[in-house]
């Protein structure tokens, strides 16, 4: 796929995701300009001469509407992904790229968000370990099992069962 194609592709998953939360939560939730490059990786020294709102506004792939500080959210869309791979103890370099995006613009005590689509294969979600989410919830009355990976210090999980069961510990953990 040629670059443009490919940037068009994931400002497009960033729009999804903006209008999914927007859905979800019934709050304002929109795709970062420059799709959060203006603040992340080598550009982070631009955190200095802007105030907390700006920030939030421009550090991760997608703005969450105030009082949603701590959330950081980094969205891919690609083609494949070689799931196989998490079986085995051998590192995933493509996996390594987007968690260490999602940490360069993340400030501390944030709830980081890994959201990846995948060409017929679906929707899924990556959250730190550490994170009080909920691999099995008391909400969910219709799955009956759960599937997750584990990558070094993150959890993977189907999109749709992680928000069916994590919906108000996202926005509690997205506000301290």
């Amino acid at each position: 796929m040629s670059g443009k194609k490919s940037k068009n592709k994931g400002k497009l998953f960033e729009r999804e995701i903006a209008n999914f939360l927007s859905d979800l939560y019934g709050e304002s939730f929109t795709r970062v300009p420059y799709s959060g490059a203006f603040v992340g990786g080598k550009n982070a020294v631009r955190k200095e001469q802007l105030d907390e709102a700006q920030i939030r506004g421009f550090k991760s792939d997608i703005i969450p509407p105030e009082g949603w500080g701590r959330l950081n959210i980094e969205c891919k869309h690609y083609a494949d992904f070689p799931f196989h791979a998490l079986l085995r103890p051998n590192d995933i370099p493509l996996l390594d790229q987007w968690i260490a995006q999602t940490y360069e613009a993340a400030d501390k005590g944030d709830f980081n968000l890994l959201i990846m689509k995948f060409n017929r294969k679906g929707r899924f979600v990556m959250f730190e370990k550490e994170a009080s989410i909920r691999k099995v919830g008391h909400e969910v009355h219709l799955i009956s099992s759960y599937h997750y990976a584990y990558y070094k210090d993150w959890i993977m999980m189907d999109f749709d069962t992680f928000w069916l069961a994590n919906k108000g510990l996202v926005k509690e953990l997205s506000q301290r």
